[in-house]
């Protein structure tokens, strides 16, 4: 059963309609699913990070923990992050490297197109 939704920023939640997956988001934490945001970004200010933290159980930013995407070990990171094996989480990132990535290292991958097709990926994915 999966558990985890792990999530990158840039090409996914700045997407115009972006607002769709952050109420997704917040409506999976309150189903029990962990979710984590993971970035190759060098790092975020505290304000950004508290304007995230409503949404994520874990904020991994690449360049704090030494380690990016596609990185087989960043992927580990942040489901271990999560409490959680590899196995029990789903990656989403516009990316499709990356997503395959996370696939090979055991995450369920929804390649980012659009929010709407990501949405339905999910939905399917996390059935309840």
């Amino acid at each position: 059963m999966l558990k985890g939704l792990v999530i990158d920023y840039v090409g996914v939640l700045t997407d115009s309609d972006a607002n769709e997956l952050y109420a997704y988001l917040l409506s999976a934490r309150e189903r029990g699913i962990r979710t984590a945001l993971l970035s190759n970004a060098p790092g975020a200010s505290d304000e950004a990070k508290q304007q995230l933290d409503p949404f994520f159980d874990a904020l991994v930013f690449s360049g704090e923990v030494g380690v990016a995407k596609p990185e087989r070990e960043v992927y580990l990171l942040t489901a271990g992050l999560l409490g959680l094996p590899a196995d029990r989480c789903v990656f989403v990132d516009d990316a499709a490297h990356n997503v395959r990535a996370a696939v090979a290292a055991g995450m369920a991958g929804v390649h980012h197109t659009s929010v709407e097709e990501t949405l339905t990926e999910l939905n399917a994915l996390f059935a309840s």
